[in-house]
């Protein structure tokens, strides 16, 4: 514009308007060619990442435009990068969720998942993305439940790898949101539903065991009651009568040394039991119980072997417990005359081995696995012979458990049986008696 008006006044003052007014086209001409290459100019610019580059302008109406749009590009791209990171944020929390988590488009195909509900679903985070969830998870139960559209509730399922020795059970729930989306939450109950299942079977054997000597002890009152019985028969059903209370008295006592152990601290380092003391009342007890299980018959052969002389520590009633439990185990299964080994020696690295052998029947394979579990046995009808409560075991785990031994089992049906509990160096010395104070304090 300003080339046009110059060539206007001259040809004013040139007295040729023609020449005035083809000076003005030629200025205008030159302004348009000169704003076509800043527009050219500023478009390339506005190709490029203008967050990083310099405006080719800094005055005029082109630079301030362009300075406009570079601050706008900026306050967009921050807004976009702080989205990316809540977003980010918060993929990142689902991905730390204990539980599977998918979410899903209007059309139930998949849009992400974390890796837990990957593990449960079977699926590939990155291959199965756009996939619809149905085509998927083939369980018929799922199915319904995702054409049900109706996600007021949980579903049990299977989960992957489930099998009858593995179970694996899932609890899914599908969850509406926005426009047609819903979000898919899973959660592993395998354990919880394991362990409601070790609830009811628990509470049935304990009804079970208590049961039965109570119904032996009603029928001898009833008998008592009702009958005309000599001294000897009442005798012999008041004796009958106190084994069956006896065999009771077991099971609660059993039961509350259960409870007791999973519900206090594990022991501290405070208390120490010499090994030899501990050896000594085990088989006190144990020529005790094989004497009154035997009666006249042959009487167990049984060497008790103490190679270790320093001290255990831990809660000595507990180990006494486990222990004991071991020994008249194998008392009670070892017939009349049969021969049990019981020692007690350090290992290598410092650990401590407490061992029980026997030549009793043996126990097949498939029972060893279970053994420890309450109420297990392996022959229902021996083990209340012998007076056992199908506690023992398991007391002896949970004692294990919480001095941080570890116990074994080995056995072959027909050869006997042979279990021992292994004790980490760090609950163990070799320090003579000399050494301690009556308080058991080292000096």
């Amino acid at each position: 514009m300003a080339g046009a008006s110059a060539g206007w006044v001259l040809s004013l003052k040139a007295d040729n308007h023609v020449a005035a007014l083809w000076g003005a086209l030629a200025g205008v001409a030159l302004w348009f060619v000169l704003d076509a290459l800043s527009a050219e100019k500023a478009l390339r610019y506005l190709r490029t990442d203008i967050a990083e580059q310099e405006a080719p302008f800094r005055s005029g109406v082109w630079g301030e435009l362009l300075e406009r749009a570079r601050r706008l590009y900026r306050a967009k791209d921050k807004s976009r990068q702080e989205a990316e990171k809540r977003l980010h944020d918060f993929l990142s929390a689902f991905q730390a969720s204990p539980n599977g988590v998918v979410l899903l488009d209007d059309k139930d195909s998949i849009e992400w998942c974390n890796q837990t509900a990957a593990a449960h679903f079977g699926l590939d985070p990155r291959r199965d993305l756009q996939q619809t969830i149905g085509n998927l998870v083939r369980d018929p139960g799922f199915a319904t439940y995702l054409a049900g559209r109706s996600f007021d509730h949980a579903l049990l399922m299977p989960g992957r790898g489930n099998s009858p020795g593995r179970p694996v059970r899932l609890s899914v729930q599908l969850h509406p949101y926005g426009e047609g989306r819903s979000l898919l939450l899973s959660r592993d109950v395998t354990a919880l539903e394991q362990a409601e299942a070790m609830r009811r079977d628990f509470v049935a054997n304990v009804s079970h065991e208590i049961r039965t000597p109570l119904t032996v002890l009603s029928g001898f009152v009833e008998t008592l009651q009702t009958l005309e019985l000599d001294k000897a028969e009442q005798q012999q059903y008041l004796g009958l009568m106190e084994t069956q209370a006896s065999r009771m008295q077991s099971l609660v006592s059993d039961l509350l040394t259960l409870s007791k152990l999973e519900g206090s601290p594990s022991p501290d380092f405070d208390h120490w039991i010499a090994a030899a003391d501990l050896m000594q009342r085990l088989e006190q007890d144990a020529h005790a119980l094989s004497a009154l299980i035997c009666g006249s018959a042959p009487l167990h052969d049984m060497a008790f072997a103490c190679q270790y002389q320093g001290r255990l520590v831990g809660n000595v009633s507990e180990l006494l417990s486990a222990m004991g439990n071991l020994v008249s185990n194998a008392v009670r299964y070892t017939p009349p005359g049969g021969r049990i080994a019981v020692s007690l020696q350090q290992a290598a690295e410092g650990a401590l081995v407490f061992a029980v052998q026997d030549s009793g029947p043996g126990i097949a394979p498939e029972h060893l696995p279970r053994l420890t579990e309450r109420f297990y046995r392996v022959d229902r009808s021996r083990s209340r012979e012998t007076g056992g409560t199908g506690l023992g075991l398991a007391i002896v785990k949970h004692v294990a458990q919480r001095h941080g031994a570890e116990l074994s089992i080995d056995s072959t049906p027909g050869q006997g049986s042979a279990f021992r509990l292994t004790f980490p160096a760090v609950r163990t010395t070799e320090t003579s008696l000399a050494d301690w104070l009556d308080d058991g304090t080292p000096q």
